[in-house]
């Protein structure tokens, strides 16, 4: 079959691969119809995530067919699912109460060690993402084997085409979970850094929440425009002080909730932020964290913290001090997808939500290549790409 693999940074391939096979009685074998880049992706494209290796395939949001099953599979083979980019057993201590990234039996026992070491418990497995989260293929692929398939993938109604419902695997419940997370209240004014693809859902399921106002803030004008077709009001912090802005937009006080959906590679000029940079660049590991600096010291003493966005390293120079004294709530992680789907797949056919006004691009698998460069190098009109295996050229 036909994926695309993972050799180094800035270099990724379409290549033949071997076909997958059921390996274990929950197995299924899903034929992909869509997936898609993740910004998460560029993560591994700009080799900023250990643990990869030359030929892993790539991709973690896809959706597609079922065409084969073990003996244990709930699926049926015809089934049209979305298949959650978090791995998750169902039966382990954080699958029981619904902490399904957490999941203690989806990572292999040969490939915990490096994360137990990074991060003081291994994580769970994830679909394209490195050795760290168990050396999975992902779905940027012709064919995906996903384990624990009683478990993870949501049977989608024949009647929403794919692009309504693809993002189920990780953008939409991940946007959905960070405002969740930043427990929004009805007179909240809520500050959403980053408007790719999880902060523009952030922000769409942070106005369903009823939060009273949200401010998005980057510094891409098509971005910045899509947030305020949703109902953002916005920040372009290359023109604007971001923490006077937000105390003049609160009354003075403060934002109640800051939802960082930027992560490890934040732009920006500030010197603590280009020396990230070079570290970075050079290898050390550092974790380039203006955007939540920034958020920690907007956001009003009592507030809430929410950090949907991909932190794989170490930082310094971190406002430890702003985080204790001002009695900050923080939450984070990895998103919890199956805990969501049912309930955002009701929120798509009754039209709360919709998926599909940030795709700008559908390619074909074969020029996945492609794809990534342009969604690196023109992010302010490269919003989304869809690639669709099959697909004409």
């Amino acid at each position: 079959m036909k994926a695309l693999t993972w050799h180094g940074t800035k270099d990724v391939r379409v290549e033949s691969v071997r076909d997958p096979e059921i390996v274990n009685p929950r197995d299924a074998i899903v034929e992909v119809t869509a997936t898609a880049i993740c910004g998460s992706d560029l993560h591994l494209y700009d080799g900023v995530i250990p643990g990869m290796k030359a030929g892993d395939v790539l991709g973690h949001e896809f959706m597609g067919v079922v065409v084969d099953t073990g003996s244990k599979s709930t699926l049926k083979k015809g089934q049209r699912v979305v298949v959650p980019f978090t791995i998750s057993c169902g039966g382990c201590f954080h699958c029981a109460v619904q902490q399904y990234s957490a999941c203690e039996n989806s990572n292999p026992a040969e490939k915990q060690d490096m994360s137990a070491t990074l991060y003081g418990h291994p994580m769970s497995g994830l679909f394209g993402y490195s050795h760290l989260t168990g050396g999975y293929s992902g779905g940027q692929a012709e064919y995906v084997r996903v384990p624990f398939s009683d478990v993870g993938p949501i049977a989608v109604p024949d009647h929403l085409e794919d692009e309504k419902v693809l993002f189920l695997s990780d953008i939409l419940p991940t946007g959905w979970m960070a405002a969740e997370n930043a427990q929004i209240q009805p007179d909240d004014t809520v500050a959403v850094w980053g408007c790719g693809p999880v902060g523009l859902f952030a922000i769409q399921s942070a106005i369903v929440m009823g939060a009273a106002k949200v401010i998005a803030i980057d510094h891409y004008p098509h971005r910045l425009e899509l947030a305020r077709e949703l109902g953002a009001e916005t920040i372009d912090f290359r023109s604007t002080d971001v923490r006077e802005a937000l105390l003049e937009m609160s009354g003075g006080i403060g934002v109640d909730a800051v939802i960082d959906a930027v992560g490890m590679e934040a732009h920006g000029f500030a010197v603590d932020n280009m020396l990230d940079i070079a570290k970075q660049t050079v290898g050390i590991g550092a974790d380039r964290a203006r955007v939540i600096k920034q958020a920690l010291l907007a956001v009003r003493p009592g507030g809430r913290v929410s950090i949907p966005g991909v932190y794989g390293g170490m930082t310094d120079k971190f406002p430890l001090g702003a985080l204790m004294e001002k009695g900050l709530q923080v939450r984070s992680g990895q998103t919890h997808v199956q805990k969501y789907t049912g309930e955002l797949l009701d929120k798509i056919e009754d039209g709360t939500l919709d998926t599909t006004f940030l795709i700008s691009h559908r390619l074909p698998l074969e020029q996945a290549a492609d794809g990534y460069r342009n969604f690196k190098e023109q992010q302010d009109t490269w919003t989304k790409v869809v690639l669709k295996p099959g697909m004409e050229h």
